[in-house]
C-alpha cells in the first residue's frame, strides 16, 4: 500500500537502469517492440522487480510518467485496479507506442477495473493503431480473466471482431484474432458461436480477414481446445450485467 512503501520511483528506475541490456534492446526492435527509451529488461524479470514492490497506486503513476518503456510496464503491473480511473486510462491508451506495453497495461491491469467492457467496446471504433489494439486485447483479457462476465457480453464483442477483421495492421489484425480466439475457448457456447463468427469472416474479400478466421478456427476446431472445453462443468448463470 501507499502507505507502507519500501522504495521510491528514484530507486527503482535507477534499479531498472542497472539492468540495462543493450544487446536485448537490439533483440526487441527485431520482434516489433518500439527501443525508444528501452532498456532491454524482459517482462519475467520486471515481475521479479515487482514482487517485493507490492501494489502502489501512485509509484505506478511515478513510473509511468517517468517514459522509460520498461518503468511502464512495471507500472501496469503494480498499479492498482480499483483506483485507476477512467482518465488514466484515456491517458495511458494515448501514450502506447508500443504493442508490449498495450498488451501488460490491457492484461495486467485495465482488464480488471470497472472500465473494462466500456474501453474494449470504445477503443476497438478508434483510428490510432495501438488504442483499437487496445479494445481487442482488452475483450480477449476480459475471456481469461473476468470470470463472471456473462456469455452475452463476449457475444456482443463479436460484432466488433468481425468489423474490424478487414484492418489489416499487423498490430490491430493479431489482436482481433486473439479476441476471437481467447472469446472462443472461454466455454462451448461460445466457442460454437466464435467459430460461426469466424467461418462468416472468412468469406470477407479482405486478406487480413481471411487470416483471421482461418488461424482461429484452426484453434477453436482443434481437438486440444474441444477436449477441454468438454472437461468443463456447464457455464454458470454469470452475475455480472453487460455495461451499457
Amino acid at each position: 500500500m501507499d502507505g507502507y512503501m519500501r522504495t521510491n520511483a528514484k530507486q527503482i528506475l535507477d534499479e531498472l537502469k542497472s539492468r540495462a541490456n543493450p544487446r536485448n534492446v537490439e533483440g526487441m526492435a527485431r520482434f516489433g517492440i518500439n527501443p525508444k527509451n528501452a532498456l532491454g529488461i524482459s517482462v519475467t524479470e520486471l515481475r521479479k522487480v515487482a514482487r517485493p514492490i507490492g501494489k502502489s497506486h501512485s509509484l505506478a503513476q511515478q513510473l509511468w510518467g517517468s517514459g522509460v518503456h520498461e518503468a511502464k510496464i512495471l507500472a501496469a503491473i503494480i498499479d492498482e485496479p480499483s483506483k485507476v480511473t477512467e482518465q488514466q486510462m484515456e491517458a495511458w491508451v494515448g501514450d502506447f507506442d508500443s504493442w508490449d506495453i498495450c498488451d501488460q497495461a490491457c492484461t495486467c491491469l485495465f482488464d480488471r477495473t470497472p472500465y473494462a467492457i466500456e474501453k474494449a467496446v470504445e477503443w476497438s471504433h478508434r483510428k490510432e493503431e495501438f488504442v483499437k489494439r487496445a479494445g481487442f486485447v482488452l475483450m480477449a483479457g476480459l475471456a481469461v480473466h473476468d470470470k463472471t462476465a456473462s456469455n452475452e457480453v463476449f457475444m456482443s464483442f463479436f460484432d466488433h471482431v468481425k468489423r474490424e477483421s478487414c484492418d489489416d495492421r499487423k498490430y490491430v489484425m493479431k489482436a482481433v484474432n486473439w479476441a476471437l480466439r481467447q472469446i472462443g475457448k472461454r466455454n462451448q457456447i461460445l466457442n460454437k458461436e466464435a467459430i460461426r463468427i469466424a467461418t462468416e469472416i472468412s468469406g470477407i474479400d479482405s486478406r487480413s480477414a481471411k487470416w483471421v478466421a482461418s488461424d482461429a478456427l484452426r484453434e477453436l476446431r482443434g481437438e486440444a481446445v474441444q477436449r477441454r472445453l468438454r472437461s468443463r462443468p456447464p457455464a454458470a448463470r454469470p452475475e455480472r450485467h453487460q455495461q451499457s
